[in-house]
């Protein structure tokens, strides 16, 4: 079913608004009252700076020679310091304020002028923001200008926000330089400094430039400053994608309401389902075994024997304080508890453990790793550093490794449901959902040779609670394994079921966990942010919490498929009876 759309379908307006806007005061700088031109007047202090500092030292060094008192000094020498001093305080005075106007001022509509060092064309922008972050690539600009037209305004209202202030000349300058690639899409965030305007800048010239109109993609209602320089990069807007809520589910005695975001019909009702048959059986019990992110760099040798030196050497249980104390010093957080080698002929895989408290911490297991190669170079001069990760890690992949070995936290949750729940709520049986997950589950998963699929599935809700709380998605593929194991207990009235996963990787601070939304989903759950008592409590508690929901979504859908309810259920919510086609137009 279609969600309501929340912007109007008007058509395509201008950006010129209804009342003219006075453009921003021009704003002096302190260099305009100089007297000469201003690269006379920097060349000038400069030389002069050079020239005073050389004099001094070299007077300096003949007084040392011939032990002259430094305290005593000459007319000359007294002139020199106080041209240093002139020089000095006018090099630091020009360039403070020129920095601190870059941030202050926002360019104005005069200073656009007919230089740029990159693509040798003209730039539109010469006062840039003094934040000079990239933000991705540029547009392929290498089709012709399209005819000027009009700017589109995307009119959809989430919240009462202020528009952009902005005149329609200024922008249609913008665009066009863009669509001409004259000015890279990429360094609009820098020379604006105002990121929605870039946004919307963009997005017209990609209108422009494609001839497809993104009319049903949302501008408004976004804080593009949240995402500069960590989240993504040349932003045209955002996608909605709706949040529900399943729960409240009960784990290690206490209730979650577990957000998910997904456009799968049925996935959080069936949840939803699971959450109230262990609810109803007393709740789950979660328990972390494990907790340490990896990463395994590749390096080369002349020869196996040199190899295998360094394997030896990594492994030594004497070299280990040694190896942690320079693991350590790049954060506070990061402790590194252990390391595992695997050779290949002559190169080296080094698979390294470490804590990153309460964050996924891939840049913080990185930077340790790092400094760890560094040291190593000393005593091993002939290693050749192939790539930091060589994929013995393994990072957003389907491996062995991460599933044997573990990585980030590894957590099994289990829970007894009772027989008269398994019928009531589950409309199934006991020993049906036994024979089911024995034919599926193990001996399907077998026949097929999947690696860590050994369940329903587990990667539904995994990537659901990913989205809504701010997690890397593409980390769905190794969290995502687990092994779903069901048996009768208590004379075969009862339905024992657990979920063992090996490697859930999750964290509570950095990434998208900042953004508002996720954030939002995060407090929900009581874990936002980082843990002031014990470092690294809020993520695994979401671990536990993620495990928690996965028993619940297997429990719900292997029930469903032993009462034959699946297709039934998807056709009564995943299927929409509303005419999409006249819905879009």
């Amino acid at each position: 079913m279609e969600a309501p759309r929340l912007y109007s379908t008007k058509p395509a307006q201008s950006l010129k608004p209804s009342k003219k806007i006075p453009l921003e005061e021009d704003h002096g700088k302190a260099s305009d009252a100089l007297p000469l031109p201003l690269h006379l007047t920097n060349a000038l202090f400069f030389t002069l700076f050079f020239s005073v500092v050389y004099f001094l030292l070299s007077r300096w060094r003949e007084k040392i020679r011939t032990s002259t008192p430094l305290h005593v000094v000459t007319f000359s020498e007294i002139i020199a310091i106080l041209s240093f001093l002139a020089s000095f305080i006018y090099l630091l005075g020009f360039f403070g304020i020129d920095f601190v106007q870059s941030l202050v001022f926002q360019p104005s509509p005069d200073v656009w002028i007919a230089e740029d060092e990159e693509e040798d064309n003209e730039v539109l922008l010469a006062k840039e923001d003094a934040r000079m972050v990239p933000c991705g690539q540029a547009l392929d600009c290498s089709l012709p200008p399209l005819p000027p037209a009009a700017p589109i305004v995307t009119v959809q209202k989430v919240f009462d926000e202020k528009p952009v202030t902005v005149t329609t000349e200024e922008d249609e300058e913008i665009i066009k330089s863009v669509v001409a690639g004259t000015t890279p899409s990429y360094s609009l965030e820098s020379k604006l400094g105002d990121c929605k305007r870039a946004a919307a800048i963009r997005r017209e010239a990609l209108q422009r430039l494609t001839g497809k109109s993104l009319s049903g993609l949302p501008l408004d209602g976004f804080d593009y400053e949240s995402i500069l320089g960590q989240c993504c990069e040349m932003p045209v807007g955002y996608v909605q994608i709706p949040v529900g809520i399943a729960g409240p589910l009960l784990v290690n005695g206490r209730e979650y309401s577990v957000p998910m975001a997904t456009t799968e019909g049925c996935l959080v009702a069936s949840t939803n389902r699971g959450c109230k048959a262990i609810h109803l059986s007393g709740g789950a019990t979660s328990v972390l075994l494990k907790d340490g992110m990896t990463r395994a760099p590749c390096v080369r040798f002349g020869t196996a024997k040199r190899a295998a030196d360094l394997k030896l050497y990594l492994e030594d249980p004497d070299n280990f304080e040694t190896l942690s104390v320079v693991f350590n010093r790049s954060s506070r957080f990061g402790r590194l508890q252990g390391i595992k080698c695997a050779i290949a002929g002559k190169n080296l895989y080094i698979r390294f453990t470490c804590s990153t408290g309460d964050a996924m911490g891939m840049n913080m297991v990185s930077k340790g790793v790092q400094n760890v190669l560094d040291f190593l170079q000393t005593d091993f001069p002939d290693m050749d550093v192939i790539g930091i990760s060589g994929n013995f890690c393994s990072d957003k992949k389907p491996a062995a490794v991460n599933w044997i070995e573990g990585r980030g936290k590894s957590v099994v949750c289990e829970a007894i449901i009772k027989g008269d729940v398994v019928r009531k709520v589950l409309k199934t049986s006991v020993e049906s959902l036994v024979e089911l997950n024995m034919l599926k589950n193990l001996t399907g998963s077998a026949m097929a040779g999947a690696l860590g699929g050994f369940n329903a599935h587990a990667s539904n809700i995994v990537t659901a609670i990913y989205i809504a709380t701010g997690q890397d998605p593409a980390q769905n593929v190794e969290s995502s394994h687990c092994i779903t194991m069901m048996e009768a207990v208590n004379e075969g009235k009862d339905l024992h079921i657990s979920v063992t996963m090996p490697s859930i990787e999750v964290g509570t601070v950095g990434g998208g966990t900042q953004l508002a939304s996720q954030s939002a989903c995060l407090n929900l759950l009581g874990v936002k942010g980082a843990s002031k008592e014990t470092p690294g409590a809020n993520s695994r508690m979401l671990a536990t919490i993620v495990a928690g929901a996965v028993l619940a979504g297997e429990l719900s859908l292997m029930s469903a498929l032993a009462a034959g309810q699946l297709v039934k259920s998807h056709m009564k919510y995943n299927r929409s009876s509303k005419d999409v086609s006249k819905a879009s137009s």
